[in-house]
């Protein structure tokens, strides 16, 4: 009666499967909040008269199944379901599948689970096919444990049922992909013990469950047990159990049983089984970094015909890219083109994409050149990505070819791929190259928009050539262009600042922007504020944020950081303090930004005392800082020499969940190395070098 099951749910598993599905008794305790039918307000269940009589079963199916089925109201067909049950009606199994049903259309796997197991505990249990059918819906809440429970639940009220055996190697699968082999062997021997014989399938799915596992002599036992069962493995047992030998680094024995695929699959006779065979033996290999053997399959070719050469080699374009071998990839490329084949559009993009994110530009511009052959272009955000790689190199010709590959493709917006274009070139600050880029769209006739001369606008105030994006700034208010807005104006006012031409900066600000129906939003008096502290006009600064209050721009979490930054770096960190406490804590809009800000200026300031202070009491007031916080107060305290108050912060830290990171470590480290340099004798040659007290830092990690 299943006892390997009943077995296996007592054994306490990992915390992985434990979380799967709640206990067996918790499953029926929510069952318990099920709400009851209440038709009108101020009745209940028992008051309520169904308008036919219960006896009409035929009746009260089409009801509910309508409910499910039609309305999407699977609340209302159970509410009207337990009312129903409440005036003595039988639950019929037809009315079970209509709510398992409508409940996993919902993705409400859980409350179906239960449902089923209210409808076996009362004795309404559907026949066996109907079983099967409900059970293989349940099984797409890949929670092995709950269906276990419900089969055992099936058993006990029904002892003649028996699964199918798609829904017993279902479970054997999902048991297996969450690393329980030993659990999905037990449903095996069930299923033999109810007269079913286990196929290939139920077999090679084992096999890759303790193959997953590790335990790759259990899984070449079962594999030398089928003949003896009469199943003769096939393609893809074979390449399971070959990821089982890689996985274990058995080379040997793994190329052996290579050979003997290549044998099995030019007798295979279903193409789909030696597909898949193909894949799992291609994705083993780059898992295991076999990537010789790969290529030398791809030069010999040895499966024959039994798999098309085509798919074979997408095949492992597409595991080489997954394994992020993308010059691998281009090399199954160039023996794919000598065979007389072409590549899959979408796998040389793959390649192509890859290449540039690694910053081999100058091959994936290579491999374009060579795919306009035969039809290959990239997509946008490929093309993004190669320009970016190619304008970094300061490559700027093979960049402007790519450019006009894009713009000779049909139906793109040409606009949208010069703007692409313009910001890559942003990146090397060639601002030549932005004004030869606006007139070639003007002369073409392709209009640039606000985000193309926006673009234009902070590349040239990125290099200082503020006087060229005045021209163009004064182009677009004009007409000549289109009209500015309010990233436009921010971009010129940062530019201006970051020259030092404060005043023109501001004029824009109060008069230029009001006057073209621009309001001034946070962003903008964000940028403005950042830029006069940078220039040291603390002042100005403040009084730009009291012209925002006015204006009724309310500040964020930004504006406060910038602003308690800026005052410490001008050294009035009284002001920020006071900044602190009487405009930014009570307006609840603060964060860690904001706290980092504060510690870094009473840190700098030499207040090392009032920021562990503030540090503790943003703790006691409910809020958590972040680690940044913590290590800003802890470095300093490092190099203060203050080893006690360091700890003692980093306890704190611990206690506020919050875990040391690498650079807390790096600064401990340096606390210690500075402590041994200091008292090394200078006489003894011998002492240790690294400086680190590994137990001593445990020790007060784990207080």
């Amino acid at each position: 009666m299943f006892l390997a099951a009943r077995q296996s749910l007592s054994v306490k598993t990992s915390p992985k499967i434990v979380s799967i599905t709640p206990s067996f008794s918790n499953l029926f305790t929510r069952t318990a909040n099920f709400r009851q039918y209440q038709p009108g307000n101020g009745s209940d269940g028992r008051d309520w008269a169904p308008e036919e009589s219960v006896a009409d079963v035929s009746y009260w199916t089409k009801k509910i199944h309508g409910l499910c089925t039609k309305d999407r109201n699977v609340d209302e067909a159970l509410r009207l379901l337990d009312a129903l049950r409440l005036h003595g009606y039988q639950m019929h199994p037809l009315n079970l599948g209509s709510i398992i049903h409508s409940l996993c259309d919902a993705r409400r796997f859980h409350e179906a689970h239960c449902r089923f197991m209210l409808s076996v505990a009362s004795r309404c249990v559907p026949d066996e096919r109907t079983c099967n059918v409900l059970i293989a819906r349940l099984l797409d809440y890949r929670s092995p444990y709950c269906t276990l429970r419900l089969l055992v639940c099936l058993f006990d009220a029904k002892p003649g049922f028996v699964p199918s055996i798609v829904n017993y190697n279902r479970l054997i699968d999902q048991f297996s992909k969450f690393s329980l082999p030993d659990v999905a062997h037990r449903v095996l021997f069930d299923m033999k013990s109810r007269g079913h014989c286990p196929n290939v399938v139920s077999y090679t799915t084992l096999i890759d469950g303790y193959c997953r596992a590790g335990n790759v002599s259990a899984a070449e036992e079962l594999f030398d047990e089928m003949p003896e069962n009469d199943v003769v493995p096939n393609s893809l047992t074979y390449s399971v159990l070959i990821h089982g030998f890689l996985y274990k680094r058995d080379f040997e024995t793994g190329k052996a049983f290579i050979c003997k695929l290549w044998e099995e699959m030019n007798g295979e006779t279903n193409p789909s089984v030696n597909s898949a065979a193909f894949a799992h033996l291609v994705d083993s290999l780059c898992l295991a970094g076999s990537f010789h053997e790969l290529f030398s399959i791809a030069e010999d070719m040895p499966q024959g015909q039994s798999v098309p050469e085509e798919f074979a080699y997408g095949q492992m374009i597409d595991s080489l890219c997954k394994a992020k071998r993308h010059d691998g990839a281009s090399r199954i490329v160039y023996i794919m083109r000598r065979r007389g084949l072409n590549p899959g559009l979408l796998s040389y993009n793959s390649i192509i994409h890859g290449l540039s994110k690694e910053g081999n530009c100058l091959r994936a511009y290579q491999l374009l050149v060579e795919g306009v052959e035969f039809g290959y272009s990239p997509s946008e955000h490929t093309y993004k990505v190669l320009l970016e790689g190619l304008c970094r190199e300061l490559d700027i010709q093979k960049a402007k070819e790519v450019l006009q590959i894009m713009i000779d493709k049909e139906g793109v917006d040409r606009t949208r791929i010069y703007n692409i274009y313009l910001r890559a070139v942003c990146l090397p600050n060639n601002s030549t190259e932005l004004l030869n880029t606006l007139v070639v769209m003007l002369q073409t006739n392709c209009h640039p928009d606000v985000i193309t001369l926006n673009t234009v606008i902070k590349g040239f105030c990125k290099v200082g050539s503020i006087e060229e994006a005045l021209k163009v700034l004064d182009d677009m208010m004009i007409g000549k262009l289109c009209n500015p807005d309010q990233v436009t104006f921010t971009t010129i006012i940062c530019g201006l600042l970051n020259v030092g031409r404060i005043r023109e900066s501001l004029d824009i600000l109060y008069k230029v922007m009001p006057e073209k129906g621009i309001m001034p939003g946070v962003v903008t008096y964000n940028a403005t504020i950042r830029g006069l502290f940078k220039l040291q006009q603390a002042n100005q600064a403040m009084d730009t944020f009291d012209r925002m209050v006015s204006n009724g721009v309310l500040a964020d979490s930004t504006t406060y950081a910038v602003i308690i930054d800026g005052l410490c770096d001008s050294n009035k960190i009284e002001e920020a303090k006071r900044f602190w406490k009487d405009i930014v804590w009570p307006s609840r809009i603060h964060d860690s930004f904001v706290y980092s800000a504060i510690l870094k200026g009473l840190c700098l300031s030499s207040k090392f005392n009032e920021a562990c202070h503030f540090l503790y009491e943003l703790a006691d007031s409910g809020v958590s800082p972040n680690i940044f916080c913590y290590n800003i107060v802890i470095n300093t305290a490092c190099k203060l020499g203050l080893k006690g108050e360091a700890y003692q912060l980093v306890t704190e830290m611990r206690k506020n969940g919050l875990t040391p990171d690498a650079v807390t470590w790096r600064i401990l480290h340096k606390l210690h190395q500075n402590e041994m340099t200091q008292s090394r004798p200078k006489d003894l040659t011998n002492q240790p070098t690294d400086g680190l007290d590994q137990t001593e830092l445990k020790n007060y990690l784990q207080m």
